[in-house]
C-alpha cells in the first residue's frame, strides 16, 4: 500500500507499509546498508548498536522505554515533517539537534528509511568520505 511519494536529498522515498521486522532482522539490514558507506564503523554506545562516519554518529538502533527504534540524525525541518507521522518521534535527549526515531513496532518499508540514513551519513561525513561515496570508488549499493 503506497501512502506517500516524496523526493528527498535527490533520492526517491516511497512510503510503503510492510510487516514489522524483528530486532535482529532490522540490525542486519541496517548493518548491511550503513557498512557499505565509506569509513563507517559500528560500535556499541550505552548498549546500543551505533553507526559512525569517522568519529560522528549518524544512526543508532535504540531502545527507549521498552520500545525499539532506529534513531538517525536529521535536520530540524526534516524532523518536523517526519514527526507529523506517528511512527516517528523526536529522539529523547538529542532530539533538539534534529535526531529523529522510527518505531520498529510500526510498519515501514526499507526504501522509506534508507534515504534518511544516507542523508544522516552525509550530514556528518567528512569531505573525503563524501568524495569517495560520490565518485563510486567504494561501491555503494542498497541492500
Amino acid at each position: 500500500r503506497i501512502a506517500l511519494h516524496q523526493e528527498h536529498h535527490g533520492a526517491a522515498a516511497w512510503l510503503v507499509t510492510s510487516m514489522p521486522c524483528s530486532r535482529e532482522q532490522v540490525l542486519d539490514r541496517m548493518r548491511r546498508f550503513c557498512m557499505a558507506l565509506p569509513e563507517v564503523t559500528e560500535t556499541v554506545t550505552f548498549g546500543h548498536p551505533t553507526f559512525k562516519a569517522g568519529k560522528k554518529t549518524f544512526a543508532v538502533l535504540d531502545k527507549y522505554k521498552g520500545e525499539y527504534a532506529i534513531a538517525f540524525k536529521a535536520g530540524i525541518m526534516d524532523q518536523v515533517l517526519l514527526t507529523e507521522d506517528t511512527r516517528f518521534y523526536v529522539t529523547p535527549y538529542v532530539g533538539k539537534h534534529g535526531w529523529t526515531s522510527l518505531r520498529l513496532d510500526s510498519e515501514f518499508h526499507w526504501h522509506e528509511l534508507e534515504p534518511w540514513l544516507l542523508a544522516a551519513y552525509r550530514s556528518v561525513a567528512l569531505k573525503r568520505m563524501l568524495l569517495e561515496l560520490d565518485s563510486g570508488e567504494k561501491s555503494f549499493q542498497e541492500p
